[in-house]
């Protein structure tokens, strides 16, 4: 695995690190945020998406970040699509 770190949420504090890694190898973004409450994972659950059972499996996490890491993401989402690159 080629774990690339791109970037941390840059009004982080101790304690508090939503970060974003580039997984050029498998070419996928893995995000570090924080854990969802009950309520908003509840309704992640409830929401019906067209070819898909409701619920979130055991295997999978809802997690939050703040909008100001999108540029961030979006430096994740080069970095998978063009690995060779940077």
């Amino acid at each position: 695995m080629a774990l690339r770190l791109i970037g941390i949420d840059p009004n982080t504090g101790d304690g508090e690190s939503p970060t974003v890694w580039a997984d050029t190898d498998a070419r996928e973004i893995v995000i570090q945020g924080w854990k969802a409450g009950p309520d908003l994972e509840a309704q992640c659950a409830a929401t019906e998406v067209p070819g898909h059972a409701q619920g979130i499996p055991a295997h999978e996490a809802v997690v939050r970040i703040p909008a100001r890491m999108v540029g961030i993401i979006r430096k994740a989402c080069d970095a998978v699509e063009r690995p060779d690159v940077g």
